[in-house]
């Protein structure tokens, strides 16, 4: 495996671990949550900009994104 691919693998998990915690879900729960409304998609796809912003800002827009794809958060 690369190191850019360890670095991508290691932004989710700590992607998903931010927005559970932003959201008061568990990490699983948070998971579930943004690979139901493709927000795991989202950060794959976009993965070279929204790892350059700080989490918050990063949260912020999948929440955004997830809620257009029917998300409740």
């Amino acid at each position: 495996m690369s190191t850019n691919e360890i670095n991508k693998i290691n932004y989710v998990i700590a992607f998903i671990s931010e927005f559970s915690k932003e959201h008061h879900l568990s990490a699983q729960q948070g998971y579930e949550y943004l690979q139901a409304y493709k927000g795991l998609d989202f950060v794959d796809e976009f993965y070279d900009v929204e790892h350059t912003l700080s989490f918050d800002d990063a949260v912020e827009d999948v929440t955004n994104y997830c809620r257009r794809m029917g998300g409740q958060l």
